[in-house]
């Protein structure tokens, strides 16, 4: 999909433990600085719908998640495409979604996931911005279930 960005992580182990760099100033995927928050998403629950004016980045710190993003942008050259993306604690990956592409999660793990997101501006309480749509009764081609091959 038209200028989605990714960032493979990795985890840098120590004698007392483990940490990971999720995303740098001087990281070409970097925008700006606004805010990060941090979300739990429990096993099967799907949060999705969203499309933000102002997110940068997701990534999955704990379990794993399946990460689906749907562009329906018009005057877009991948209006209509799907990614789907699977990261968490097992293949940790940062994904840059453009503004105004719709965008979920699902906990596909059976612990819950939690979720780091970086964005480009403080969240406004007034004035959230951005469209939310029901997650499973909306005009999305993208069905949540499991899907046996």
């Amino acid at each position: 999909m038209e200028r989605v960005e990714t960032k493979r992580l990795k985890g840098i182990p120590g004698e007392r433990g483990r940490r990971m760099e999720i995303l740098r100033g001087d990281d070409a995927i970097f925008s700006k600085f606004g805010q990060v928050d941090m979300t739990a998403t429990y096993s099967q629950v799907v949060k999705a719908g969203y499309a933000h004016q102002f997110q940068d980045g997701v990534t999955a710190v704990s379990s794993i998640i399946k990460l689906v993003l749907h562009n329906d942008q018009e005057g877009s050259p991948t209006r209509g495409e799907i990614n789907e993306f699977f990261g968490g604690i097992h293949y940790p990956l940062l994904v840059k979604i453009p503004r105004g592409v719709m965008h979920g999660w699902k906990g596909i793990s059976e612990t819950e996931a939690m979720i780091v997101n970086v964005v480009t501006e403080p969240y406004n309480y007034g004035h959230p911005g951005g469209i939310r749509v029901d997650p499973h009764e909306n005009d999305i081609p993208y069905r949540w279930g499991r899907r046996d091959r």
